[in-house]
């Protein structure tokens, strides 16, 4: 039994490395990316639409996953702690599959301070990508997808973490 569920973890594992191809994407850096509305928080919804203008950022992924959960202390480190404070910067991280009821104790107990959102039906996940998660998905400030990963990989998330550090002190230096 141990076995079986090794097997199936490192082929769970292999199959969510980072990777910047568009397998199982609907979307493709270039695009322009999709408009969608969801709640920031219980009974305010909001449009994607209201955020152009800013770089946003927006992840996907599960409180089961194993990747989203290696990943996740980096971006909260590595990108939150650093720029949530930046008037042109927007950061979304959307539940997939998951409501309020599961993903409001998941925040509480990793100790993160960014927004964490319900996408139970898939709805917003499926804007992007049919299959895999954790996924990154960075939108320019006129709507343009910039930068798509899926799963995790360290170099590649250093990767996401200088074009967000890039871009965001361009935008500085420009106003």
């Amino acid at each position: 039994m141990k076995k079986i569920l090794l097997l199936l973890f490192l082929a769970f594992s292999i199959n969510t490395f980072a990777q910047t191809s568009d397998e199982g994407s609907y979307t493709k850096v270039g695009d322009t990316a999709p408009t969608f509305t969801f709640e920031i928080e219980k009974g305010k919804i909001v449009d994607l639409a209201d955020f152009k203008g800013k770089l946003i950022l927006i992840n996907l992924f599960a409180t089961w996953c194993p990747p989203c959960n290696t990943e996740l202390p980096l971006v909260q480190k590595q990108i939150w702690d650093k720029h949530k404070n930046d008037k042109n910067f927007q950061f979304f991280v959307f539940g997939r599959e998951e409501g309020w009821d599961k993903l409001i104790p998941y925040k509480a107990k990793r100790g993160f301070t960014f927004p964490i959102l319900p996408d139970v039906n898939r709805s917003i996940f499926s804007k992007f990508a049919k299959q895999s998660i954790p996924r990154n998905i960075l939108i320019d400030q006129n709507g343009k997808i910039i930068y798509q990963s899926i799963g995790y990989e360290e170099k590649e998330f250093q990767r996401l973490v200088k074009l967000i550090d890039d871009k965001l002190n361009a935008a500085s230096n420009t106003k």
